[in-house]
């Protein structure tokens, strides 16, 4: 059966993502801590799962296909947050997910994990943390996508993107659209490769509908 493991749902992107899933039809299930985070799904249908990056979570994975991990420690919290949730926890999803036989895993990174001295001292931490579970993601030898959204924003969903940083508005995504496009690649089990061929996708607002670009990518195992 098709069923996607949303890990990180209860998050701002996480939510929409759930949401739009099952407008569409859908299937996902929601990853969550607690079941104190269980009211907003189960009113909206979203099946929920319980399962925590910093203990256990075996159990999230039964029945799936395919995982998104969309999870992050958020800027509250301090470098130990990062390491357990943003670069630990991924790893942890990455050797579930091989051991599960998952399809594939997407993840979702930042643009700046590729140059992370150039943005603020306090990211730092969490660009490296980034960088370090995409590569490991990357060596892991499982088929996988990354996305990697521009700054990111509250602001309404187009629906419409670019992946060129020349074509945006200060390298800003909104995470309306970051959902959109996670909806459209979890549809499009197609795309996806292993090691370094996998796609990457940087997201930034801009004029191409989220079929386009889908439609142009090309992949390779």
């Amino acid at each position: 059966m098709r069923k996607t493991l949303i890990i990180g749902a209860n998050g701002k992107i996480g939510r929409q993502l759930c949401e739009k899933a099952q407008a569409a039809g859908e299937p996902v299930v929601a990853m969550i801590r607690s079941t104190e985070q269980q009211s907003w799904f189960h009113e909206r249908s979203i099946p929920t799962v319980l399962g925590d990056l910093e203990g256990e979570m075996r159990q999230a994975f039964y029945g799936c296909d395919q995982a998104v991990f969309v999870a992050g420690s958020g800027p509250n919290t301090g470098p130990d947050k990062t390491l357990t949730i943003d670069l630990h926890g991924a790893m942890r999803t990455a050797e579930l997910a091989a051991e599960f036989g998952l399809s594939r895993v997407i993840q979702v990174s930042s643009i700046r994990s590729e140059t992370l001295l150039a943005g603020p001292a306090a990211m730092r931490p969490y660009f490296a943390a980034k960088k370090a579970a995409d590569l490991c993601l990357a060596e892991s030898g499982l088929r996988h996508v990354i996305v990697k959204p521009g700054r990111l924003t509250n602001e309404g969903g187009s629906g419409k993107l670019t992946q060129n940083a020349d074509d945006s508005d200060e390298m800003q995504v909104s995470r309306a659209n970051v959902a959109e496009f996670l909806l459209g690649l979890i549809k499009a089990r197609e795309i996806g490769g292993r090691h370094r061929k996998a796609p990457i996708f940087t997201l930034f607002d801009g004029d191409t509908p989220v079929s386009g670009l889908l439609n142009a990518t090309t992949t390779a195992d």
